[in-house]
């Protein structure tokens, strides 16, 4: 059976736009910490972040169903066709993982 890990790969901070456009001090997503995994198919991960799962969901669905991000339409994007890089849409401190199609029971 399919599924995917996702990984936190970074939590990112853009000091420079929190410091001009928030009211108070900001600091990377205290919601992840980076090396953390999920192991998923289609469904949210328990514990996950709604906004996160909203940005990366269809790149999951898309290497669950056997799709690839290092082929002609993503123009060889990626290196390895079961693994994608996204993010959340957070422009003031994104988080980044590491998405990879898996087989078997993990």
């Amino acid at each position: 059976m399919r599924k995917c890990r996702i990984t936190v790969l970074r939590r990112t901070l853009n000091a420079d736009l929190a410091q001009e456009y928030c009211r108070e001090d900001v600091t990377p997503c205290a919601s992840w910490r980076e090396g953390q995994e999920f192991v998923t198919n289609f469904a949210k991960p328990q514990g996950f972040c709604d906004w996160a799962w909203n940005d990366i969901h269809q790149y999951v669905a898309t290497l669950l169903a056997g799709g690839s991000f290092a082929g002609s339409i993503f123009n060889g994007w990626m290196k390895d066709d079961k693994t994608m890089i996204a993010c959340c849409t957070d422009g003031i401190r994104p988080v980044i993982f590491k998405l990879e199609r898996i087989e078997g029971r993990e």
